[in-house]
């Protein structure tokens, strides 16, 4: 299962990231937890010092931007 992992405040680009993320996981059919982290301390754990973050098993694919669906989907592939 991929643990998938949205970190910001809940601004407008941290819930896109949100929809965006869930839409690449159910395209590549992987089964898949997403949490949201609005924790400042649990996002600045993860060395992150823009938002939206999307981590993707522990590791940090992408920060400060909303990627595309295709691009979701090679970071979590």
């Amino acid at each position: 299962m991929k643990k998938i992992q949205v970190l910001g405040t809940g601004c407008a680009k941290c819930s896109k990231l949100v929809e965006i993320a869930e839409t690449a996981a159910k395209a590549l059919g992987v089964e898949y937890q997403i949490e949201k982290i609005t924790d400042l301390q649990k996002i600045m754990s993860f060395g992150v010092m823009m938002t939206p973050a999307l981590v993707v098993d522990g590791l940090v694919k992408v920060s400060g931007k909303v990627p595309t669906v295709e691009e979701i989907k090679r970071m979590i592939a």
